[in-house]
């Protein structure tokens, strides 16, 4: 019995859906829907906006044969999706294996342990997602591993080819399913936002509550 797996590799993403997210912001996102946020994970220094389908990897603790393996898996715009099933404290996934996977053509990387080589990965300017920072790391064990599966990642469950997005101001899922819908209804909110012209508007005198519909919601209490 084979302790090692790898699941079907998802098709390839929209790229034109993968666009128009990109134009827009996960707070944006943040505004239509509560689901698919990635929680307890912080960026590693600085990172620049990305949108990419999850190559996703599950490994066991200590052991990250299944990392280095799913390098030769990636494709140009992959996000790497790490599932370290429940080690916060050490790294499998460090300034080497960035770099690996910047080659490959990985954009990304969102693990749930922690990362090291920090100066390394902000050299190559390669957007992580992670616990932290820490100067342990996982061993080549040979135990077991599984690449191209469903993975758990900050509360929220991955599948093979789900649309990974991230900015400055966090990570989060989108069902490959979901993604066309979701990224039409956030360009109209943008659009629609940009429009309104609301710092302006309210410098003009115009409440805030007036434009956005807030102030209808309330009704005046008499004491």
């Amino acid at each position: 019995m084979t302790h090692f797996r790898i699941g079907p590799v998802p098709p390839a993403s929209d790229p034109v859906v993968l666009d128009a997210l990109l134009r827009s912001s996960t707070s944006t996102l943040g505004h239509l829907t509560d689901f698919g946020f990635v929680r307890g994970l912080v960026p590693i220094g600085r990172v620049r906006p990305f949108v990419g389908p999850a190559l996703t990897i599950r490994i066991p603790h200590a052991d990250s044969t299944a990392v280095q393996h799913a390098l030769a898996m990636v494709r140009p715009g992959d996000v790497i999706v790490i599932d370290q099933s429940g080690d916060d404290d050490r790294s499998s996934f460090g300034g080497t294996l960035a770099a690996i996977a910047l080659d490959a053509g990985a954009i990304a990387a969102v693990s749930t342990g922690r990362t090291n080589d920090v100066r390394e990965i902000l050299d190559l300017g390669f957007p992580i997602f992670s616990r932290g920072t820490t100067s342990l790391t996982t061993r080549l064990l040979g135990l077991e591993g599984r690449i191209n599966v469903p993975v758990a990642v900050g509360g929220q469950v991955v599948m093979p080819g789900d649309i990974v997005f991230g900015d400055e101001d966090g990570v989060c899922v989108i069902p490959r399913a979901d993604a066309a819908e979701l990224a039409e209804r956030m360009r109209s909110m943008d659009d629609a936002t940009s429009s309104m012209a609301l710092r302006t508007t309210v410098r003009s005198g115009t409440p805030l509550g007036e434009i956005t519909g807030a102030a209808s919601l309330f009704t005046s209490v008499v004491a």
